[in-house]
């Protein structure tokens, strides 16, 4: 039997911004020039974890990756490594021909900065060498820049930090999103006449700026709702530290405990703060809800896909 041939991007892809839509993009060219599947290696942890002993905040999970990288590059054909230690030590080399025979790889994409193999001594170059040594295509993605930067995930986590989401946006590509299943919450937006749905954000994610945000909610079947969002630790109501999402769906009436869903995020409208009373609070959620119908009555952003 013929085995599948793959063209590989490489990388860790965390936010999948416009520096990692060149490598799809090219890899999905090279691909149908191949006759090839188009396919997507990635790391579970960030190797700066283990390689650095850093505490590295992502913009998203390994969930999150996948997830938009099917979603915005139908790119079905996903690989996650575990890294360990082993795979820290491997020789650059043999990473590679231990990819190219388990994966049958006939061309890799990398970025200009990829890095691979023991101490990271496996680079671009070393890449191009090895894969016109072995009869194999190989591309590397020089860096994209926007607004005379260099489109990179540090830089992307800091707006993110920051609250900036809408320049994140633009250096994404796509909107910054948390995808999670609706919990069960205390149910006081219900009693305010404001119902939400609680979600969470994956440990060791960048959280963004506590704050009100409008958002679009991403329900199955196609379903894309205009909300309100907030991030924080709803000081008004809660004494614990315990950061929360709460979006305020507008319009929407249905029981969505359970459901998948995503939020995807546009625009900081305020920071978070502490209300004298449940009806100060009440208020102010109305006040944020027309401010962010407001927002997408002028926006018009694009509907925001389906859930997968």
């Amino acid at each position: 039997m013929t085995q599948i041939k793959r063209v590989i991007a490489m990388g860790f892809f965390d936010g999948v911004h416009l520096g990692h839509a060149a490598l799809l993009n090219t890899t999905k060219q090279r691909a149908v020039e191949e006759g090839a599947v188009p396919s997507v290696l990635s790391f579970d942890v960030h190797p700066d974890a283990l390689v650095l002993q850093k505490d590295v905040r992502l913009i998203g999970d390994a969930r999150s990756r996948e997830e938009i990288i099917r979603r915005c590059f139908g790119i079905d054909n996903i690989v996650f490594l575990h890294f360990n230690k082993r795979l820290m030590n491997m020789p650059w080399d043999e990473f590679l021909t231990q990819l190219t025979d388990e994966l049958a790889v006939c061309h890799f994409v990398v970025g200009h900065d990829f890095t691979f193999g023991r101490k990271g001594e496996g680079n671009a170059q070393k890449l191009q060498e090895y894969c016109a040594d072995h009869q194999l295509g190989c591309d590397v993605i020089p860096p994209v820049m926007l607004d005379g930067k260099v489109v990179s995930s540090t830089y992307i986590r800091q707006l993110i930090a920051d609250g900036n989401i809408e320049q994140a946006n633009r250096f994404l590509g796509h909107p910054h999103s948390l995808s999670d299943t609706v919990h069960s919450g205390y149910h006081i937006g219900r009693h305010l006449q404001a119902p939400t749905i609680n979600m969470y954000f994956p440990e060791g994610v960048i959280i963004p700026r506590h704050g009100v945000y409008a958002t679009k909610v991403a329900l199955p079947y196609g379903e894309c709702v205009n909300a309100v969002t907030n991030v924080g630790i709803r000081p008004t109501v809660d004494d614990d530290a315990h950061i929360s999402v709460e979006s305020h769906l507008l319009g929407y009436q249905g029981n969505l405990y359970g459901v998948p869903a995503r939020v995807d995020f546009y625009h900081f409208l305020r920071p978070e703060v502490k209300f004298d009373s449940l009806e100060a609070l009440a208020e102010q959620i109305r006040a944020d809800a027309a401010a962010a119908a407001a927002y997408f009555s002028i926006q018009n952003p694009a509907e925001c896909g389906n859930i997968t």
